[in-house]
């Protein structure tokens, strides 16, 4: 009987170590955009995680979705509770223009395969420029910006959210947004006029349509001809859920009785 009541006690171990398993609970967002990355500079980020499973987690394999992004990785095995990384490495030598790739984790976790994304927009590097004088500063348009950031907080799937900003041009000369350029397709604007005269505002309104499901973070840049500020920075960031309705906690009952007869 004692012998029994261990072997059952053995293998009920064993079956609960064979379903055992890590798993990925990203610290770090799983999708980075670089925006401008001037060409000739190495372009890195680092995605970190943590096991939030219940054994250890060990990457078999990393590999990216092409010969230009190198990617480095944790080698040890990362036990429950630990911290692991990835790093990417994008060479922008003579890649002008959006890269969007993908780096493939493999891995004994829950999450067999996950995938984490980097993007950017490389830009030519621009040729020294001789510096302007003091009366030439003076006399320059300046571009100004109320925010750089915004969060929508969490949305709809297939939903486009809008945010209106204030852009001002407290230089002397008219400030001319030459451009509005992004790594995805997911953020459009509109303004008014793409000449600002001097001490004058106008209200910019970015469109945001996030591709991917949960965390998103987008960066869209403006190119102006303000010399102090040739590009400004502008992150969106919100994320994406099947619905925003809240689920009623009433159910219907199959038969219903009515209220009269």
């Amino acid at each position: 009987m004692i012998k029994r009541i261990a072997s059952v006690a053995f293998l009920s171990f064993l079956t609960l170590g064979a379903f055992a398993q890590g798993a990925f609970k990203f610290t770090s967002e799983d999708k980075h955009d670089f925006g401008i990355v001037e060409e000739g500079v190495q372009a890195e980020y680092e995605f970190q995680f943590d096991n939030s499973g219940d054994a250890p987690i060990v990457l078999t394999d990393v590999r990216a979705s092409c010969g230009c992004t190198t990617p480095s990785w944790t080698k040890d095995p990362i036990p429950p509770g630990g911290k692991g990384s990835i790093k990417a490495s994008y060479n922008s030598t003579g890649r002008i223009g959006v890269f969007n790739k993908s780096i493939t984790i493999t891995s004994n976790a829950s999450e067999g395969s996950k995938v984490v994304y980097i993007k950017g927009i490389v830009v030519k590097k621009e040729e020294p420029k001789p510096a302007l004088t003091p009366k030439e500063l003076k006399a320059a348009p300046k571009f100004s910006i109320d925010k750089n950031t915004h969060s929508f907080g969490k949305i709809e799937r297939g939903q486009k959210v809008a945010q209106k900003f204030t852009v001002k041009n407290t230089g002397k000369s008219p400030l001319a947004l030459s451009s509005f350029q992004s790594a995805c397709s997911c953020i459009s604007h509109t303004l008014a006029s793409d000449t600002i005269a001097p001490g004058k505002s106008a209200v910019l309104e970015l469109t945001y349509n996030p591709t991917f499901d949960g965390k998103n973070s987008d960066i869209v840049s403006i190119f102006t001809n303000d010399p102090s500020n040739p590009y400004v920075s502008v992150t969106l960031s919100g994320e994406v859920v099947e619905s925003l309705s809240a689920p009623t906690p009433l159910k219907e009952e199959k038969n219903t009785v009515p209220f009269g007869k």
